[in-house]
């Protein structure tokens, strides 16, 4: 059986003659909607702008911007504004989608032949199926990618898709860099985040002031009463992280339920401030030799690796591997590679045969053969 495995995870560059059209539909977009995932896709997204391609993103739910704006290069239209969506989209040379937006925009790529892009985010099994047939699939992390292989080695060939890549959600070191401040900070207080823990250490260590900034999604758990040493800030967008939270954190706190990857950390090590962590494959990954970790459900472990950096020494030790591996991941091609992969999809106009989800399955929409 041809697996995942077995092709090549970067497409060759392909010389292009004019620029692309390239259209994605999200649920949400920066600066008003701040989660991470919507951040990597912007992080990719600006790159491909600044090669001289048109993009655009197409809002899937309404949001708190109601007109068309433009952000770093990349044009995105309101769900107010944008009920023309699927006119707009079959001019597209690419589309491009995620989570909940795959099986709409990958219908349309099948019926209109046009190449589509899927990025997936975590390891659950409808990410995987609703990417199944793409012309490009996009793994946050290697991890994503060796169980996205495992699960579409159970079924045909036809439901493969064609080419995969890995790219790392990017972060632009000198865009996060600052001097940090002295609180241990926590990034999204709901219960998977691990709103709990963080208010139990706040309560058993006063030496420390602690930050929660209020996340982009999920029920926020706000502190109990009469505990001097914390305070909550609404969330901010992911260009104002580097003045409001890491320049206020001395430490930042990631005892996450899931993780992917966590690109809250890898924000924080650019300017050296110290991560401890559940480890989930995500962060082990991402994190490296400058991660400390300790398991969400041991308070203790975490109150000891928190009062351990409160030692100058140590926190030293610990700021030197989070520059390192700040270091380490700016300088990996994920993003030539993704830009390079997404230009190579282009095929001179022609509209290549596709694949459409029949009741579970692929079906080839042309007899021109397999791709």
């Amino acid at each position: 059986m041809d697996t995942v495995a077995s092709r090549p995870h970067r497409l060759a560059a392909t010389p292009i003659s004019r620029s692309m059209s390239i259209v994605a539909r999200v649920y949400g977009y920066p600066p008003a909607h701040n989660a991470g995932s919507e951040w990597m896709l912007h992080s990719m997204l600006r790159p491909l702008a600044e090669r001289g391609h048109r993009v655009a993103v197409w809002l899937s739910h309404p949001g708190t911007i109601d007109r068309r704006y433009e952000i770093d290069g990349v044009r995105v239209v309101p769900y107010q504004e944008g009920t023309d969506f699927a006119a707009h989209a079959q001019k597209a040379d690419v589309l491009l989608s995620h989570f909940e937006n795959v099986p709409l925009v990958t219908g349309l790529a099948g019926a209109r032949r046009i190449p589509v892009i899927v990025i997936c985010h975590d390891n659950f099994a409808t990410s995987f199926h609703n990417a199944a047939g793409a012309d490009l699939v996009v793994y946050n992390s290697e991890w994503i990618r060796r169980d996205g292989e495992i699960f579409y080695a159970r079924y045909p060939r036809e439901f493969l898709p064609r080419h995969s890549i890995v790219v790392r959600p990017p972060v632009l070191a000198e865009e996060y860099r600052t001097e940090p401040g002295d609180c241990a900070t926590l990034v999204n207080l709901n219960a998977d985040k691990g709103g709990d823990l963080f208010w139990q250490m706040a309560a058993w260590t006063p030496e420390w002031t602690f930050l929660g900034v209020r996340g982009a999604y999920g029920q926020q758990i706000m502190p109990p009463p009469r505990l001097p040493n914390c305070e909550v800030v609404d969330g901010v967008p992911g260009k104002e992280m580097r003045e409001h939270v890491y320049g206020r954190a001395r430490v930042v706190l990631m005892p996450s339920l899931y993780e992917s990857w966590g690109r809250v950390a890898v924000e924080a090590f650019a300017s050296g401030i110290p991560v401890i962590a559940h480890p989930t494959p995500g962060l082990v990954e991402s994190m490296g030799e400058a991660g400390i970790f300790a398991y969400r459900d041991d308070v203790n472990a975490w109150i000891h690796a928190l009062m351990s950096l409160k030692d100058p020494d140590n926190w030293a030790r610990a700021s030197r591997r989070a520059k390192a591996r700040s270091r380490e991941l700016s300088a990996a091609p994920d993003l030539d590679n993704w830009c390079d992969a997404v230009e190579s999809l282009w095929d001179g106009g022609r509209r290549r045969p596709s694949r459409v989800r029949a009741l579970g399955t692929l079906v080839d929409t042309t007899e021109m053969g397999q791709a």
